[in-house]
């Protein structure tokens, strides 16, 4: 499968967002890029994620009104690679909302979220 990419007056920049903990750590951050794509939509999605003891699973989902998708892996604690890459492929045009969740020992440890869009290409 070929990738999309942008055309020049679509934007170009990554969404970036985190989520902070009491003590200003953030235990989950995420980018999605690019911010808009032609359809079919790729997007790729870097999760970094602080070493911790206690945790476990990282899930991401890409979600719009009219489709969803989404892929979980297992963390192996403190030894877990500290950046994961998720690639969602073949999207359909939407608005979606993408979301990481980190999950520990005691459930969700962090949530972080971000909007990316895919457009229909053009002539369809």
């Amino acid at each position: 499968m070929r990738r999309q990419h942008c055309g020049a007056g679509l934007l170009s920049v990554c969404l970036v967002f985190g989520a902070s903990t009491l003590d200003g750590r953030e235990p989950l951050r995420m980018r999605v890029s690019p911010a808009v794509a032609l359809a079919p939509g790729f997007l790729t999605v870097r999760v970094s994620v602080e070493a911790a003891a206690e945790n476990r699973t990282l899930q991401v989902v890409a979600e719009s009104p009219d489709f969803y998708r989404s892929s979980q892996i297992q963390l192996d604690g403190a030894h877990a690679a500290p950046v994961t890459v998720f690639e969602f492929r073949n999207l359909p045009s939407g608005l979606y909302q993408v979301t990481g969740v980190l999950v520990g020992v005691n459930g969700p440890r962090a949530t972080v979220g971000g909007l990316a869009k895919v457009q229909p290409s053009p002539g369809h």
